[in-house]
C-alpha cells in the first residue's frame, strides 16, 4: 500500500473540479455496487440544500476519489428518525488501496462530530464482491437493517 500524501484533501465540487469529479471511475467489477459520480451530483442537487455533502478526493494535484455524506436526513420518511452518514464512496479505479478510501471515512467522522452527530451510518453492497470487510476494518457494525437491498452499518462516533 502506497500511503496517501500529505497532500491529501476534500475539495467542494465547483465548475473548476466538475470534469475531474464526474471522471472519476471505479474498477468495472464494482460498477453494479455503486453509483457513478455524476449520478450523485444530480442527487445532491435535487435534495433539499444541505442535505447531501459532495466532495472531491484529492492527493496533490491528483483526483484520486469521490465522496458524498447525507446529513440529517430523514430516514423512515415519516420524521421519526434522522441520521447522517456516508452516502457513496467511489475511489478510482487505479488507486484503490492506497488508504483514500479510508480517509474519506475519516473526513465524513470528523465533519459529523463537528455538526454534534454521534453515529456515522453506510450502507454497502452485500456478498463477497461488496465492501463490507473494508466498513467493518473501520469499525462499522452491521445494524440488522437493509435499505434498497443494502446492508446498514453504523460506526460510533
Amino acid at each position: 500500500m502506497t500511503p496517501p500524501t500529505s497532500a491529501l484533501r476534500l475539495e467542494k465540487i465547483t465548475p473548476g473540479n466538475f470534469e475531474a469529479a464526474t471522471g472519476i471511475r471505479v474498477r468495472p467489477d464494482q460498477e453494479h455496487a455503486v453509483s457513478p459520480v455524476v449520478e450523485s451530483l444530480a442527487e445532491a442537487y435535487v435534495h433539499p440544500e444541505g442535505v447531501a455533502w459532495p466532495r472531491l478526493i484529492v492527493d496533490g494535484d491528483r483526483p484520486v476519489g469521490f465522496l458524498m455524506a447525507f446529513l440529517d436526513i430523514d430516514w423512515r420518511g415519516d420524521g421519526s428518525l434522522r441520521r447522517s452518514g456516508l452516502w457513496r464512496l467511489n475511489i478510482a479505479a487505479g488507486e484503490q488501496g492506497r488508504g483514500y478510501g479510508r480517509f474519506a471515512v475519516e473526513s465524513v467522522a470528523t465533519e459529523l462530530r463537528r455538526r454534534g452527530t454521534g453515529e456515522l451510518y453506510v450502507t454497502w453492497h452485500p456478498g463477497p464482491d461488496g465492501p463490507e470487510g473494508f466498513y467493518a476494518g473501520l469499525g462499522f457494525r452491521p445494524t440488522g437493517e437493509t435499505s434498497g437491498g443494502q446492508t446498514v452499518g453504523v460506526l460510533e462516533l
